[in-house]
């Protein structure tokens, strides 16, 4: 016991020093686990030993991992996304196995060689989709198709868990041979295998179909978290137990259960109780990958281990830039897409071992396999960190190339600089209210789609004097600025000053200190970008509240009078004294505070019956 609290102390130390300096650095969480398994692992600072142990243990992160998966995916939109999943994922693995195995089959016998294709042909699900959420790409066009592959990956197990043990080349020895948790269907007949199988996974169906809606409620009744914590982890382990015994992937088991279970009004409950295990498991999963790499043996088979991480990476990025060719990928997604599935799977150490018990494969071709394995995992987080900043670079490349739109200034009295998600409302009330302003972004992509919409929008960086000029600022009498950049805004608007002191300038910044900034600068006129949002919002909160529609925009009103004019004092202060700007914001919100409590004590017989028919928005 004491040496089992020893060995979880030294995870889950390494994970909490290692992971925030890995994402201080910009690494992101995945190699910062993977670094910490290498330091404390055996060819670093030895702190841990019985790396396969811990694995075996940790796998059971990859199981919740795909439970929670399939909890996000209703039947209906694994139906709908029918094509990229068979497609896309159908060709990666079936090219991968094809190719890789022919590779192999000049150098081991077809049986070893088919089996090897197969598992280098799947990526790893947990590092791809960890990566994809931590740079928020998972709703990318890039992002759904990796997860359509990944799916399909995860799904493809199923049958590689019953071809493998048909490929057996290696004689077994007593204890070696396969067996399941609870009894050995191998021993039984095939027709009778096949059939346990197909009932292991019709019980999964029926028991999330059916049992397992009246299970939650009765529990749920129950109001105590702790048994619904409990009682969902039961249903991840008993669905893993069940798999493991019929000689299946567990983590498959729990995918399929997760995704008979995605309509299930208890979905989101589930989720939370089941969300922190498995992300504790992952991490010292990972943790246990970084580990378990075999430095004595990478050292031995340098050249050998070397050709094949770089073979696996290099063959699986040619077959999947030409799967995104063929399934008409745009451009620009190809490298993602490629870069992000080239690696091994956590998959492949299951099925390596599997490999081995069933005789599939011997240790002197599994070993070397799976340090390449390992290192195709440990660089992927880079290849992600490589392909962020070549993508930048090349994205400046070419807006540096691309020259600024010719502007059409005729009769234009303001310059709108900035056309985002801000600019953009901004920009459709002016035009309806018949002032047509001149508009600038110096986002190209979002320059062509706005476009596409109907908007006279000129591409360009508005800090050029020269483009500034253009847009007709000698004749024009407003700037109104939305860039979201407070560096770029300062610098326009003391251009703006120094060439055009006659136009007024209006400006939307995200904060109270970008303010501040502005008001260095002398503008006065400066929205926060989320102040009148929060204020409406505000306004509708005490209308759903019961509130008198008009005593509600009357508060706000009030609200809204009281901060701006506080604005200039705290502006005045801000950078002399901090606690004396702490004293007069909190004095200002206290009387803020009574000032509004007065008023909804005041008399209210007399407010205008219009305003609760109205409900005014202003």
């Amino acid at each position: 016991m004491e040496h089992f609290l020893l060995q979880l102390f030294i995870f889950l130390t390494a994970a909490a020093i290692a992971v925030p300096v890995a994402k201080k650095l910009g690494l992101g969480s995945v190699l910062g686990y993977l670094i910490a398994g290498i330091i404390i692992g055996p060819f670093g600072l030895s702190l841990i030993g019985e790396i396969e142990e811990v694995m075996h243990f940790t796998e059971f992160g990859v199981v919740m991992m795909l439970f929670l998966v399939g909890l996000e995916l209703k039947p209906s939109l694994l139906w709908q996304m029918r094509t990229p999943i068979l497609g896309m994922g159908g060709a990666q693995v079936v090219l991968s196995s094809i190719i890789i195995g022919g590779v192999a089959f000049f150098f081991l016998p077809w049986q070893q060689a088919v089996a090897i294709g197969l598992i280098l042909s799947l990526s790893s699900t947990a590092i791809v989709l960890q990566t994809l959420r931590e740079k928020g790409l998972m709703e990318t066009p890039p992002g759904r198709s990796i997860f359509s592959v990944l799916l399909f990956q995860d799904l493809a197990v199923i049958p590689m868990l019953a071809v493998l043990p048909l490929l057996a080349t290696v004689a077994l020895h007593g204890d070696d041979h396969h067996s399941s948790a609870l009894f050995d269907i191998g021993s039984l007949p095939g027709y009778l295998r096949i059939l346990v199988t197909l009932l292991a996974i019709l019980s999964i169906f029926l028991l999330g179909k059916y049992g397992s809606r009246p299970m939650f409620r009765a529990i749920a009744a129950t109001k105590v978290r702790e048994i619904f914590v409990a009682a969902a982890l039961a249903l991840v382990v008993g669905i893993s137990l069940l798999m493991t015994a019929v000689g299946l992937s567990p983590a498959l088991g729990t995918f399929l259960a997760g995704v008979v279970l995605a309509d299930s009004e208890y979905r989101h409950e589930l989720e939370s109780d089941i969300e922190p295990f498995k992300g504790l498991l992952l991490g010292i999963f990972f943790i246990s990958i970084g580990a378990s790499l075999n430095f004595t043996l990478i050292g031995e088979e340098i050249l050998l281990i070397t050709a094949l991480t770089a073979g696996l990476i290099g063959s699986k990025w040619l077959i999947l830039v030409g799967t995104s060719f063929i399934f008409k990928m745009a451009p620009k997604e190809r490298s993602l897409f490629a870069i992000a599935l080239a690696q091994g799977g956590e998959f492949a150490f299951v099925l390596f071992q599997f490999s081995r018990t069933n005789g599939v494969l011997p240790d002197e071709t599994i070993e070397p396999l799976i340090s390449a394995v390992a290192i195709s995992m440990f660089l992927t987080p880079l290849l992600f960190l490589a392909h962020e900043k070549l993508s930048v670079r090349r994205s400046e490349s070419e807006t540096a190339q691309r020259e600024a739109d010719t502007i059409d200034r005729s009769g234009h009295k303001v310059i709108l600089a900035g056309f985002g998600r801000l600019g953009t409302d901004l920009g459709r009330f002016l035009i309806s209210a018949g002032i047509k302003p001149v508009i600038l972004d110096h986002d190209a992509s979002n320059v062509e789609v706005l476009r596409k919409f109907g908007f006279e929008v000129y591409y360009g960086d508005v800090t050029r004097l020269d483009l500034l000029e253009a847009a007709g600022a000698a004749e024009a009498e407003l700037l109104v600025v939305t860039i979201g950049d407070i560096d770029k805004v300062t610098e326009l608007i003391e251009l703006a000053e120094k060439h055009y002191p006659h136009l007024k300038i209006a400006a939307n910044v995200s904060d109270r200190s970008s303010a501040y900034q502005l008001m260095d600068l002398g503008i006065t006129a400066i929205r926060r970008e989320t102040f009148g949002s929060a204020l409406a919002l505000g306004q509708d909160a005490l209308k759903m509240l019961g509130f008198d529609p008009y005593e509600a925009y009357r508060l706000k009103r009030i609200f809204r009078k009281n901060d701006e004019e506080m604005m200039p004092e705290l502006h005045r202060i801000h950078r002399e004294d901090e606690e004396q700007y702490i004293s007069i914001y909190q004095k200002h919100n206290a009387d803020l505070e009574e000032l509004m409590n007065l008023d909804l004590n005041a008399d209210t017989q007399e407010l205008d019956k219009a305003w609760t028919a109205k409900n005014p928005e202003s």
